[in-house]
């Protein structure tokens, strides 16, 4: 049994690395970085770091390869190839940067406001986005280089303009899908305006699609200047640029192949490391939001493996030994389940129970290797159906998976394909599970919709799964995780996304099935009334241990672990009218005096 005091130890909290370190310490966000500095840096001390003037030619020394005179070689003209590769950098980069400034700014802005505001402020951008887009690009781009006397300032701006439109495109629909979530109805309700939600809540939400559309616009940019360069409209000779380098070299192809090498492998590698840090810093950030809270105890560079050397429970159809689940952050290993053991019996219920972050998801997770990414099982074994099974090996764990081991999931319309129709996703469950033919797997599926009491079956599986409600999406659900005949269903809070009446016709579906089919049942829930409706046994969970596993009828009448009491206590429809909403902690302190 886990310490009193130890419930309530201090929580771990890591602070955070800089993004730019995370993308740093990742090789391929390392290689990016390195290299674009490298080009900015040379370009600003081009002057100090090449000997020679980047026009001043030399006839007698044209067409030379690499030597220790010339790194580079020189070109047709007798020029130092380094020394002009140097000074045009300085000319793409500039015109890449105000590209970028100003398709980030007319971009990102129409994009946000758009999908934030929406009904007029998003058709009036949508159709100047349209306009945008359809426009001739490249005839506008030549026709303002050409009134505006070769200004790359003017033309790079104006590929900014062009560039956008795609960029506010995706932006929009970044917004539009967080639009309606919780923390932003909970930011107005606060009284926030609506410059501070989207700046506080809304651009961090969307910064990886932002950042992924500017790194592709960047090295598009490059390629635009090196382009615009390339025909002439660029700097004018005999000013260096990498377009016109490429241009110089490509008059010089069959007689002097090399004098393409350097500027086409500038700009090349340029656009390859503008690609590779928008995808470093998109990951990085998406691990920065989707990473497990860490909850757990810090218990150094490395965590000891549970306590998994403890007997089997023989007659169970499921028996866990020491489970342990990290995460590691800054180097320091976080145990996000720790020790997790248990036996359920053929025909019960057992319910993981405790508060968010406590680690039931992930405990039910493990028993067929589905965990996140940037967690591990250091230690765990179960015996399932007579054979044993190593939990740090998940490759073992697949054919349980879907067959052997159910699992129905807590968002209904996210374990369904939306392409194609309900019943042919429940026939193609049945085809692999030994229905033959094709009329036989539709016999199942329709079957596995009736046993679910799904009305007008038949009129459902021509249906997709938007056309259907959450709830009926859950009994689909249900009947396909039912379809291969699983000795064990995994619930992770199967009623949390429905309404009331809804999750009772769920519970009672799980109950029936549990019943008919004699098969174990694992649900997740943070629910006591779901617990006391369905559950033979219960077992507390506070982060990633198990503090209490007993008997339904034991628990709700003499819980023994003073967390459980105050978990017990911690009910909204007990306190009194008017007053403060107890809290765990709240009625923990009340029971026992103030917790360590």
């Amino acid at each position: 049994m886990t310490s009193v005091a130890s419930v309530f130890e201090p929580e771990v909290r890591h602070r955070r690395q800089p993004v730019i370190l995370s993308v740093l310490l990742r090789p391929l966000g390392f290689i990016a970085i390195g290299w674009l500095v490298l080009i900015v840096l040379a370009s600003i001390f081009a002057d100090q770091l090449s000997a020679y003037d980047p026009v001043r030619q030399n006839l007698l020394a044209i067409k030379q390869l690499p030597s220790m005179q010339h790194p580079l070689g020189t070109d047709a003209f007798g020029r130092d190839i380094l020394s002009r590769l140097l000074h045009g950098g300085a000319a793409t980069l500039t015109g890449v940067v105000q590209a970028l400034a100003v398709a980030g700014v007319l971009g990102v802005g129409m994009g946000v406001l758009a999908g934030y505001f929406g009904r007029k402020t998003d058709r009036v951008i949508g159709m100047i986005l349209e306009i945008i887009m359809t426009l001739p690009n490249i005839i506008i781009l030549l026709v303002i280089i050409t009134i505006f006397n070769r200004n790359m300032t003017v033309a790079m701006a104006t590929v900014g303009v062009i560039g956008s439109a795609n960029i506010a495109r995706v932006v929009r629909a970044a917004v539009l899908s967080i639009r309606g979530e919780l923390y932003i109805e909970a930011a107005r309700i606060t009284g926030l305006g609506d410059a501070q939600i989207i700046l506080r809540h809304v651009l961090p939400r969307i910064i990886g699609p932002i950042i992924v559309q500017l790194s592709i616009f960047a090295a598009l940019a490059v390629l635009i200047q090196t382009g615009i360069s390339f025909l002439g409209l660029g700097a004018p000779p005999p000013q260096p640029s990498w377009g016109g380098m490429i241009y110089e070299a490509s008059l010089a192809i069959n007689d002097f192949q090399w004098l393409l090498v350097p500027s086409g492998a500038a700009v090349a590698l340029t656009i390859l490391a503008f690609g590779l840090l928008g995808d470093t810093l998109r990951d990085v950030l998406a691990d920065r939001w989707s990473a497990p809270v860490a909850k757990g105890r810090a218990v150094g560079a490395t965590v000891a493996p549970g306590r998994d050397s403890e007997p089997f429970d023989r007659n169970a159809v499921l028996s866990l030994r020491g489970l342990t689940i990290v995460t590691r952050k800054n180097g320091v290993e976080t145990a996000l389940v720790d020790d997790l053991g248990y036996d359920i019996q053929p025909g019960q219920t057992l319910g993981l129970v405790g508060e968010s972050g406590s680690g039931k998801t992930l405990g039910s997770l493990a028993l067929i290797g589905l965990l996140p990414a940037g967690t591990r099982v250091v230690s765990g074994r179960m015996l399932f159906d007579g054979r044993e099974y190593d939990l740090r090996d998940t490759a073992s764990l697949t054919p349980l998976r879907g067959r052997q081991i159910g699992m129905i999931f807590q968002e209904p319309m996210a374990a369904l394909d939306p392409c194609f129709t309900i019943g042919s996703q429940l026939a193609e469950v049945a085809r692999m599970h030994g229905a033959g033919s094709g009329a036989e797997a539709r016999r199942r599926a329709l079957e596995a919709l009736e046993q679910v009491q799904i009305p007008d079956a038949e009129a459902v599986m021509r249906k997709y799964p938007h056309q259907v409600s959450g709830g009926m999406a859950q009994r689909v659900g249900i009947a396909r995780t039912l379809l291969p005949q699983p000795k064990i269903l995994l619930a992770d809070e199967p009623t949390t996304a429905l309404d009331v009446t809804v999750q009772a016709e769920i519970l009672d579906l799980i109950r029936h099935a549990t019943e008919q089919r004699g098969m174990a049942t694992l649900l997740v829930t943070h629910d006591w009334g779901v617990v006391a409706d369905i559950c033979d046994r219960a077992l507390v969970m506070f982060r990633g241990r198990k503090l209490e596993d007993a008997d339904i009828e034991d628990l709700f009448a003499r819980p023994s672990h003073r967390y459980t009491r105050a978990l017990l206590a911690a009910n909204p429809h007990g306190a009194a009218v008017g007053s403060r909403l107890p809290t765990i902690r709240d009625t923990f302190n009340a029971m026992e005096g103030a917790a360590p």
